[in-house]
């Protein structure tokens, strides 16, 4: 069975790089929007707006406009060869309905660049990875409360953008909750939308020789037990070398969604560092998809064997 591989890195942003601000999910609040263009501009980047980005679906309140616009968006970014960064402005939900809209031999064609976004852009992670063989950014977005309310998300990413070999070494406040030390690849995103990702066409098959990184928002404990015992099921952990568990935020007090990740991770027999810091919470940290690495679980450490960017 293939294992999970070092993708190919994008180049790193200098100041003066055009950014993209696209929205391939939920609408977007205008006046985050403006801070976080805001802050970008404060790194000495170029943000530039999508046409669609402040849509709102006709009929669907929860989508960014149309799907087909969604995807326009997206498309046209990647493809600008004006544009070194495509950055999300928001989750929430509405990728799975423009994934398959967009021109993957196009967007291959238009050779790497640097692509950002969590939550609901964790199937547009898989996609990059499967359809583009490019290492991405789980990291914050341009319009999340997130990121315009917060330094060390925002340091963070901006270190990773711009300097990446100084964050090499991701460190979190967490502890183990399986002890060891693994290496792997680095894979993952919301729990839920990666359950929901089996058996499309943009999903790889297993994770794998990865170290796989985990993490959610707003979900009761049975609804994670679900997702995860699904991935068991469907023999998608099969392999894995190591998980990082993030952020479980608005979901039910953290003892018994620690018991339910014990209970479902522990018999995997590999590392399993938890409250790793990335996903929805406070200081979220940018952690770069694709990319061979060293997990420490007990010391809370991520070491990257390359920088993110080159």
């Amino acid at each position: 069975m293939s294992r999970v591989e070092p993708l190919r890195r994008p180049a790193r942003l200098a100041p003066g790089a055009r950014v993209a601000v696209v929205a391939p999910s939920g609408p977007v609040p205008e006046e985050r929007l403006r801070a976080g263009l805001d802050v970008l501009r404060g790194w000495g980047l170029d943000p530039v707006v999508a046409p669609h980005v402040l849509d709102r679906h006709g009929e669907f309140d929860y989508l960014a406009g149309a799907d087909a616009d969604r995807a326009a968006d997206l498309q046209s970014a990647w493809c600008d060869p004006a544009v070194d960064a495509v950055v999300c402005a928001r989750g929430g939900y509405g990728v799975q309905r423009m994934v398959d809209l967009l021109d993957w031999a196009a967007m291959r064609a238009a050779g790497p660049k640097v692509f950002v976004g969590f939550s609901d852009i964790t199937a547009l992670h898989e996609a990059f990875a499967v359809r583009l063989g490019l290492v991405t950014l789980h990291g914050p977005m341009a319009a999340g409360v997130d990121f315009v309310k917060n330094a060390r998300a925002q340091d963070h990413l901006r270190a990773t953008l711009l300097a990446p070999e100084t964050v090499r070494t991701i460190r979190s406040d967490g502890t183990a909750l399986v002890p060891g030390r693994a290496r792997g690849v680095t894979l993952g995103g919301c729990l839920s939308l990666l359950a929901a990702d089996l058996g499309t066409p943009h999903a790889r098959p297993s994770a794998r020789g990865g170290l796989l990184c985990l993490e959610d928002v707003g979900e009761e404990t049975y609804r994670l037990d679900r997702y995860l015992t699904q991935l068991l099921r469907a023999g998608w952990l099969d392999g894995v070398s190591g998980l990082l568990l993030g952020s479980w935020a608005q979901c039910e007090p953290y003892d018994g969604v620690r018991a339910l990740l014990a209970d479902r991770l522990g018999g995997l027999g590999v590392p399993v560092a938890e409250q790793f810091g990335f996903g929805h919470c406070d200081d979220a940290l940018t952690v770069p998809f694709g990319v061979a690495a060293e997990l420490d679980a007990d010391a809370g450490t991520l070491t990257l064997e390359e920088p993110a960017l080159t």
